[in-house]
């Protein structure tokens, strides 16, 4: 049997495409006069008409499709020994090259349509099932995150988002840590602050999604007690219209072993890709939207 205990059902949720309505041209009634010169007319039109097409098989087709890139970014936030095979169900395809460890994230560029499954496996063992909903009309990342549902069971949960293009770095900030522990991210500058101005030090909220300015800052874990000391500090470098998340992981299990509470960052953005960027600048206080919406589903647990 299976370490990962039950099978999550989801959905990418994403806005409905904007529906194009055809026009139909009203029918006009032709008088017997304007249909005899229609039918004058025909031999001409036809010539035009062979004419064009003529001209279409010369040049070939000027008009196409446009078609988008959905990046799948897929996060293993689940503690756990073993790590996780990913495949898109529908048509059995492995998507990930080698077995996604925990506090590991990985890019996949496959071709999706709605109602595809993406199923997790341990060796031969289903760990969980999400279920594509719907896809964004345009170019996006989807963000789908698997995690410890609960501190008793093992059971698995996600949580998913979508990131819009945007110029400025952004940045997704999810809880799945299980047990009694109440921290709060901060993000603090890490370049030299002017003389008289102390580093600027703010707090990101969970399941929410902020811009931040291009830089390299220091992200660490704060309880919200009397004389608490920061832990878990690590660095993140935002780069210009980048997408980021950050995610609290771990567990306090009741059963089986514990993993420490700490934070993990997807992508690590070098440092040199910084070049003339602006570093440590005041950071954008307000939320740019609060877009990410906890699927935790509801799990049957095996019996």
């Amino acid at each position: 049997s299976s370490p990962l205990e039950g099978r999550a059902l989801c959905a990418i949720s994403a806005p409905a495409p904007v529906s194009i309505r055809s026009l139909r041209p009203h029918t006009l009634k032709m008088a017997r006069a304007a249909a005899l010169l229609l039918a004058c007319l025909a031999p001409a039109v036809a010539g035009v008409a062979n004419e064009a097409a003529s001209l279409r098989a010369k040049g070939g087709r000027f008009i196409r499709s446009l078609s988008h890139e959905h990046t799948l970014r897929i996060c293993n936030a689940y503690p756990f020994t073993s790590a996780l095979d990913v495949y898109l169900g529908n048509h059995d395809l492995q998507l990930s090259h080698r077995p996604l460890a925990y506090k590991q994230c990985d890019e996949f560029t496959p071709t999706l349509r709605s109602g595809d499954r993406i199923d997790f496996k341990v060796g031969d063992s289903s760990a969980g099932t999400f279920t594509i909903s719907d896809l964004p009309s345009g170019d996006a990342t989807l963000l789908l995150v698997i995690y410890r549902h609960d501190a008793v069971s093992t059971a698995v949960a996600f949580q998913s988002h979508i990131f819009e293009g945007l110029n400025t770095p952004q940045v997704a900030v999810l809880d799945t840590y299980k047990g009694k522990g109440a921290s709060e991210v901060h993000i603090k500058d890490v370049s030299l602050a002017a003389p008289g101005f102390a580093k600027r030090d703010e707090t990101l909220r969970f399941d929410s999604v902020v811009a931040v300015d291009s830089g390299s800052y220091e992200l660490s874990l704060l309880q919200d007690a009397p004389n608490a000391t920061a832990h878990g500090q690590t660095e993140l470098v935002a780069l210009p219209g980048k997408a980021y998340v950050v995610i609290r992981v771990g567990v306090d299990a009741k059963e089986g072993p514990s993993y420490p509470e700490e934070l993990m960052i997807f992508p690590h953005s070098p440092k040199a890709a910084l070049g003339a960027a602006p570093r440590g600048q005041v950071l954008n206080g307000a939320t740019v939207a609060v877009l990410l919406s906890s699927l935790v589903c509801g799990l049957m647990a095996k019996a």
